[in-house]
């Protein structure tokens, strides 16, 4: 059987599976026509890297990294039906007790042929969603919902710029907050929050954009630091779609209202900016009687919330093998094992349960989030959470 007339890779493989299931060097030499220099030479490169060591050594980036020999796959698949509920590292031990002296191959290669075959149960790959905001609510009563946003930089007389941060109320238009700062960065506008809450309460839910500090285009499920603060204090949040201002109208009828009142002209500094916006907030709620709820003024409607702000609560997980706190760069340790999680989570605790041998369910609060395999040590999101809506 001349090897030209088929597949090199083939003939090998046929090879060694033959010697694999017992049959002698020299008579297999003789049949495949090459010399028993060949043939150990072959046998020799599979024990010392397995499968791809039956490839031509070529500088093309070819690879067959999960190819085996005939009778070892075999195996594997003959033992994933005798124990149905064994996966890939029960199985890679029974082929080592089989074959010791082939190089066995890695769990990955052997989860690769069962799920070839039709073998593994897996969950369908969720893939990271681009922004798309989520269902919005009606914000009937006072705190219900709160709407925030920058206004929009623009320059003082001193020529440093300005970002307001502004807060209002949704069903009582009431200003809870209009700061004047110098940057977007998420540092201030925590600030600005807790000041907020301390001085008004929690509310149910806080609308923004999709922008920064309230939302990041790069990590998980696109939330921020400051997003997953809001979830540790029990407020939901919302999200409305890009490029759909008008979902957030009536912050943005505000914010318009801003402007006339306060930026024409602007001020020297961002100090004398700030006391207009303190005397356009106490005009603006006390002092302005508003079209949209019968002319009466946001103060006379708006009531602070009864959910007191006293810091993050303590995070509980009775239902999970494990408690663990996300390191400062975004990983979860364990044994000895670094899996990349998410930054915007970290030094938050979270709970992980193993669901089946060495795969953990990873959960913040009451939502789960994805998966990790221990081995590979990648996590694996589930279906964004935050997106279709917020419970």
């Amino acid at each position: 059987m001349p090897w030209k007339e088929l597949s090199v890779l083939d003939e090998r493989t046929k090879f060694i599976g033959r010697l694999l299931e017992g049959e002698l060097m020299t008579d297999l030499c003789r049949e495949f026509g090459i010399s028993r220099k060949t043939g150990y030479k072959i046998w020799n490169r599979y024990q010392q890297v397995g499968a791809q060591g039956l490839t031509d050594r070529s500088r093309r980036p070819v690879r067959y990294a999960n190819q085996l020999p005939y009778q070892v796959e075999k195996f594997i698949l003959g033992i994933k039906q005798e124990k149905p509920s064994w996966g890939a590292i029960k199985i890679r031990e029974r082929l080592i007790r089989k074959y010791p002296d082939i190089s066995t191959p890695a769990k990955s290669t052997i989860h690769a042929i069962l799920d070839r075959n039709g073998l593994v149960k897996t969950k369908r790959r969720r893939h990271r969603c681009k922004a798309e905001g989520t269902p919005l609510s009606q914000g009937k009563n006072p705190n219900d919902l709160w709407c925030a946003d920058y206004k929009g930089e623009f320059m003082l007389g001193n020529k440093e710029y300005c970002y307001p941060l502004t807060i209002s109320d949704f069903s009582s238009r009431y200003l809870l907050t209009c700061e004047a700062l110098e940057t977007t960065k998420e540092k201030f506008a925590f600030t600005v929050f807790e000041r907020t809450f301390m001085e008004y309460g929690l509310p149910k839910a806080i609308r923004t954009d999709n922008g920064t500090p309230f939302a990041s285009a790069w990590a998980l499920f696109n939330l921020s630091k400051l997003s997953v603060w809001w979830l540790r204090l029990g407020i939901e949040i919302e999200r409305i779609k890009p490029g759909h201002p008008e979902q957030n109208g009536r912050h943005e009828r505000l914010h318009r209202t801003l402007k006339h009142e306060t930026t024409k002209p602007v001020a020297y500094s961002i100090l004398q900016q700030q006391a207009k916006f303190d005397h356009f907030g106490e005009e603006y709620n006390h002092d302005r009687p508003h079209q949209a709820i019968n002319m009466k003024y946001p103060g006379e409607l708006y009531t602070p919330s009864e959910r007191i702000y006293k810091g993050l609560p303590p995070i509980e997980y009775p239902t999970h093998d494990h408690t663990i706190q996300v390191t400062s760069c975004g990983r979860i340790c364990i044994r000895g094992k670094k899996i990349n999680f998410s930054q915007v989570f970290a030094g938050q605790s979270i709970g992980i349960k193993e669901t089946d041998d060495r795969i953990w369910l990873v959960s913040f609060m009451d939502y789960d989030l994805g998966y990790f395999d221990e081995d590979s040590k990648k996590f694996e999101p589930l279906e964004n959470p935050f997106g279709p809506r917020v419970v």
